[in-house]
């Protein structure tokens, strides 16, 4: 086999606006305006005791915001205020409206914070999407 060497690319981060259904591979800089939890199990019946957590996170940027999926460990980096990178985060459609999840190929990190204001009137996940099949002739 022959050795070459692949050279990173750099990640190209986006805006909150630019986010569409079905879309993933998105890199983007984002404040935390608000985090809920939604969901706490915890289950002992095996050799360790597993515990599931779910937030809902209002996160944003000067575009826009969108609600984010946070789970398990990635619940306690999403703290109010926080500035949060998400590297590698899809589209998950839930009840025909957008959420932003990064999943185990995806990666999330608390970075310094930011110096924009999150743009609250925008919110992306408040917008109801259809899904249309069409038949071609």
């Amino acid at each position: 086999m022959a050795e070459k060497q692949s050279a990173m690319r750099k990640p190209v981060f986006i805006k909150v606006d630019q986010l569409r259904p079905g879309t993933g591979g998105h890199n983007l800089i984002v404040k935390v305006v608000s985090s809920k939890m939604v969901l706490q199990k915890g289950r002992s019946d095996g050799p360790q005791v597993r515990q599931m957590r779910i937030a809902e996170c209002l996160v944003g940027d000067e575009t826009g915001t969108i609600v984010f999926t946070a789970r398990n460990d990635q619940v306690n980096l999403m703290k109010p205020d926080a500035t949060v990178i998400l590297r590698n985060a899809k589209i998950d459609m839930f009840k025909g409206s957008m959420r932003l999840a990064v999943d185990k190929w995806g990666r999330l990190e608390v970075t310094e914070p930011a110096t924009f204001t999150v743009k609250e009137d925008n919110n992306l996940s408040l917008v109801e999407y259809e899904l249309v099949n069409v038949v071609e002739e």
